[in-house]
C-alpha cells in the first residue's frame, strides 16, 4: 500500500484537483463507506454536517445539502452513479459549477479510491486560485478518513 498521507494533485489552470488513495479494505467496504454520505462528518473534518434531501437508494438524481467549513452550504445532486464503482455529483451557483468524483477500484490486497473536485463557469479561475489550497487539504482529509473507516471496518 501507498504511503499513509497521498498528495493532492493540483492543476489550478484546469481548475482540477484530484488525490488517490490505496486502502487496505475490499472495494464493496469502502465503496459503503463512500456512499453512506450521511456518516461523513464522523470520519472527515472536511464535512460539518450532509442531509439527504430524498430518501431510498442513492441514484442518479439523488441530493444532499452539504455543510463545509469556509464554504456556503451547497446542494450537491447525483448525476452519474456506477454502483459500486463511482458517483459523480455536481452543486451550482451563479458563475460557477463544481463537481465531485468518487471512485473505488478493486487492486491486489483492497482497493483504490480517486477522489476528484473540478470546477467550472465564469468564476472558476478565481475560486479555484482563492480557495485551491482548501479544497486540496479537503480531498487529503476525505481521502486520508475514507482510509480509516474502511479498514476499520
Amino acid at each position: 500500500m501507498s504511503r499513509k498521507y497521498p498528495r493532492v494533485t493540483a492543476d489550478p489552470a484546469a481548475k482540477l484537483f484530484e488525490i488517490v488513495i490505496e486502502i487496505a479494505a475490499p472495494p464493496q467496504r469502502a465503496w459503503d463507506v463512500t456512499i453512506d454520505i450521511e456518516r461523513w462528518p464522523e470520519w472527515t473534518a472536511s464535512v460539518k454536517s450532509v442531509r439527504r434531501l430524498d430518501t431510498g437508494k442513492f441514484r442518479v438524481g439523488s441530493r444532499a445539502k452539504i455543510k463545509q467549513p469556509k464554504f456556503l452550504p451547497a446542494v450537491w445532486e447525483v448525476t452519474e452513479l456506477e454502483d459500486g464503482r463511482s458517483f459523480t455529483w455536481v452543486t451550482r451557483s451563479p458563475g460557477l459549477k463544481a463537481t465531485g468524483r468518487h471512485r473505488v477500484d478493486p487492486i491486489t490486497g483492497g482497493s483504490r479510491a480517486t477522489l476528484s473536485v473540478s470546477y467550472a463557469g465564469v468564476l472558476s479561475g478565481i475560486v479555484s486560485k482563492l480557495l485551491g489550497r482548501t479544497t486540496e487539504r479537503f480531498l487529503t482529509l476525505e481521502a486520508n478518513g475514507l482510509k480509516k473507516r474502511s479498514e476499520a471496518r
